[in-house]
């Protein structure tokens, strides 16, 4: 079994590893105990009740956090003419479309969304093999492949979160920073589960969101009641 530092020893003091603590709870406990030098993410983890190796039990989406992540998104857009004119407008860091491509199978992927109007799918398709496994090709679900350029870059500079279940059946993302409010990371979090609520899959069956946990980037993990998270949503 590993052991762990003195750093997260001493983090974790105090926090029961079997309790269920409130929402706000949990993250009053991360935020005292985010002690780095830097800001550090917090971060939810769900554990769902769904088979992802089961086409109708695939769980993806994107969600517009209320309070934004925190952190700056680099965006980078496949447009031409005036699609690309206005992604430069709207604050894309890099716009493109052969160069582009050329650029990114080179090896040079410096950004964090990829976002692509729908006549130059056909292009961004050549680079699945790439884009794929880092989770940045364009996806019309989750609102990269569109026509409002302008709308898909506001929303991921502003804090629009993708998620896409995992094989062992658990979501997570970064939704604020531990210098966020308790309040606004609270309001972050459930926004983040209202959005994986409303995509749940046909496929699924009986309990939905089974389990919920928050954790810092150099914190332990703290286990939460779903209830709390969920509020007026049912699971």
């Amino acid at each position: 079994m590993a052991k762990h530092g003195k750093r997260i020893r001493a983090a974790s003091e105090g926090i029961d590893r079997v309790k269920l603590y409130s929402l706000d709870e949990a993250l009053s406990l991360l935020k005292e105990r985010a002690t780095a030098k830097f800001d550090e993410t917090i971060e939810v983890a769900m554990n769902l009740g769904v088979d992802p190796r089961h086409a109708d039990q695939m769980v993806r989406g994107v969600c517009n956090l209320p309070n934004g992540s925190g952190r700056t998104v680099r965006v980078a857009v496949f447009a031409r003419g005036a699609k690309a004119d206005e992604a430069k407008a709207a604050g894309a860091d890099i716009v493109g479309a052969e160069d582009l491509l050329e650029s990114i199978q080179g090896g040079k992927i410096d950004f964090d969304r990829c976002i692509a109007t729908p006549d130059l799918m056909p292009l961004v398709g050549r680079l699945g093999k790439i884009l794929g496994p880092r989770g940045l090709m364009p996806n019309p679900k989750v609102g990269t492949v569109t026509m409002d350029v302008k709308g898909a870059v506001g929303a991921a500079k502003g804090g629009a979160v993708e998620f896409r279940v995992e094989k062992a059946g658990i979501i997570h993302a970064g939704i604020g920073k531990a210098s966020f409010p308790t309040d606004k990371l609270a309001e972050n979090i459930r926004a983040f589960a209202d959005a994986v609520v409303k995509a749940r899959p046909t496929g699924a069956k009986g309990t939905y969101v089974q389990r919920v946990a928050v954790t810092s980037t150099m914190g332990p993990g703290i286990k939460v009641e779903p209830n709390t998270v969920l509020m007026a949503t049912s699971a």
